[in-house]
């Protein structure tokens, strides 16, 4: 759906209310799909439904909740846990740091942009850089709130669904519900990409993983492919602007 800006300066909740609304399309659907596997996960081992969906409020990402909770049913020491969740997270990093200054504005209070910061996750990050640069500066932030809360709520709410759902569930369909984020991120991140410096880490990473299996096999296939395409992406971009300068 393509935001089109308020001809006036509408209230901040008018603008959040519209976020609310384009949220509850692909993006609601895809954090759902995933985390109602979540659910499933938490029943499996014995946890009770609460436990799942309070994961969900708080952590808020799939990968670093099936760490909780496998390391958990393992009895994986507490502290051992935290460090895995913590390293899993780290790509939440620069996601937020690249959304900030889109949502920052002059005398916003600090608080403002921590609570908008925990509502950054892959799906939200993904549709709040392909749509906040379009919009003025002040209907950002109330917009990107009213989605994000949207799409926390509902992915709160599927892994709740899910605890009762998955055990009714094929295994292998209850393993592909988590396969939809990172294909929505993609093609949110594909279609986002206007200029050959958005393609190229694209690319770099996509032929990183192709042959990965052939060389560094496929454990750290996805961390060598975003950190090495990244890096190289931003060198020959950087070389570029040298040469034109």
């Amino acid at each position: 759906m393509i935001y089109v800006p308020f001809r006036e300066s509408p209230r901040p909740g008018r603008i959040a209310l519209t976020g609310m609304r384009d949220a509850l399309g692909l993006a609601s659907i895809t954090i759902c799909f995933s985390l109602i596997g979540i659910g499933g996960l938490v029943r499996d081992i014995g946890y009770p439904m609460m436990a799942g969906a309070l994961s969900s409020a708080l952590m808020w990402a799939g990968p670093a909740q099936v760490l909780l909770f496998g390391s958990l049913a393992a009895g994986a020491a507490l502290p051992l846990v935290a460090i895995a969740i913590l390293f899993s997270s780290l790509r939440f990093l620069p996601m937020t740091m690249s959304l900030m200054p889109l949502l920052n504005e002059p005398k916003r209070p600090t608080w403002q942009l921590l609570l908008a910061a925990h509502l950054v996750a892959i799906t939200n990050w993904a549709e709040g850089m392909r749509r906040l640069p379009d919009m003025p500066a002040a209907e950002r932030y109330p917009y990107f709130c009213g989605f994000g809360t949207t799409v926390l709520v509902s992915g709160t709410l599927a892994t709740a669904l899910g605890y009762y759902l998955v055990a009714a569930m094929p295994p292998v369909l209850a393993a592909a519900l988590l396969f939809t984020t990172p294909m929505f991120f993609t093609v949110n991140l594909t279609a986002a990409a206007r200029t050959a410096g958005d393609w190229l880490p694209i690319v770099i990473s996509v032929a990183i993983v192709a042959v990965a299996p052939l060389t560094i096999g496929t454990d750290y296939d996805l961390m060598v492919a975003g950190v090495l395409g990244g890096s190289i992406a931003y060198a020959i971009q950087r070389a570029r602007r040298r040469s034109h300068a």
